[in-house]
């Protein structure tokens, strides 16, 4: 059984909503009946999105909703917190899912760092500020789920910009789970969705083809929904490439970094790749 807050005409809000993980999520809740907002930037990208969500929805047009919001900016998440409000009552579920993945390095161009911020980080806490007041105020069970990724966790090499995002909504998603369960009579929660590869626009790079070893959004919103109904906090996605007990055993080599004292990011470091290996192995 779903999750209570996943019921007919609950009301569910996804930024990064017009497509990949943000678009599957929405024609999932949909399917169960539910009112559906989904914001993003792109006004053919939504218009394409809330065709295909009208369909899924038994109630169709009346149960769709479809903003443009850039998540960087505070204000305009605010007004799509009051416009659904107006038009659906308030919300049950709230998807921070926006996200961008730029190419970064340590050294510029800063516009990437500001931008990969901006909508990453600072678009999970625009959300949460403007949405979590009122879902609070309700009583009604509810969610608030924040989309991370495993490079917040393992933070490899290659963009540094995405990775400090991410582990920034990590540590917000910690800390905001830990204050909702402290509220007295709080019945909202909060969850870390930290997909596997996924096959997106942002993860693509140029392929039309889904590579073998990657999930589909779908099959990642499945994953999403089961373990939410479980009671997971931390949604450790696998994929068909990376099951979850070698995702285990790099997290717990990336932690074992500072425990052990080893040089950064040991794992790419050529004087530990054997020990790298064999603890993989468990030896």
């Amino acid at each position: 059984m779903p999750h209570p807050a996943m019921s007919p005409n609950h009301v569910a809000v996804i930024t990064g909503g017009a497509s990949g993980i943000g678009l599957a999520a929405a024609m999932r809740f949909a399917g169960l009946g539910m009112k559906v907002c989904i914001a993003d930037i792109g006004e053919d990208r939504l218009a394409a999105a809330s065709a295909r969500l009208a369909s899924a929805a038994g109630g169709g047009v009346a149960d769709v909703m479809a903003v443009t919001v850039d998540v960087s900016r505070f204000d305009e998440v605010m007004d799509l917190e009051a416009a659904v409000q107006k038009k659906f009552g308030g919300t049950d579920i709230l998807m921070n899912n926006a996200g961008i993945g730029p190419d970064s390095n340590s050294f510029g161009p800063l516009e990437n760092w500001q931008h990969i911020l901006a909508v990453n980080l600072w678009g999970v806490i625009h959300g949460t500020q403007a949405f979590a007041p009122r879902m609070i105020e309700r009583a009604r069970p509810g969610l608030i789920i924040n989309t991370g990724s495993k490079q917040g966790i393992t933070t490899p090499p290659g963009n540094p910009a995405y990775n400090v995002s991410k582990a920034g909504v990590k540590a917000q998603t910690e800390a905001l789970q830990h204050e909702l369960r402290n509220i007295p009579g709080c019945r909202i929660s909060a969850h870390l969705m930290i997909p596997g590869h996924v096959f997106t626009a942002l993860t693509a790079r140029g392929r039309t083809e889904k590579p073998p070893g990657a999930w589909t959004p779908e099959q990642t919103v499945d994953f999403m929904i089961a373990r939410v109904d479980a009671g997971d906090f931390y949604i450790l996605c696998p994929d068909n490439d990376v099951p979850r007990p070698l995702d285990e055993r790099r997290m717990l080599w990336a932690a074992g970094d500072i425990v052990e004292n080893r040089p950064a990011l040991s794992r790419w470091h050529p004087d530990y790749a054997d020990a790298f290996a064999r603890f993989v192995k468990g030896e």
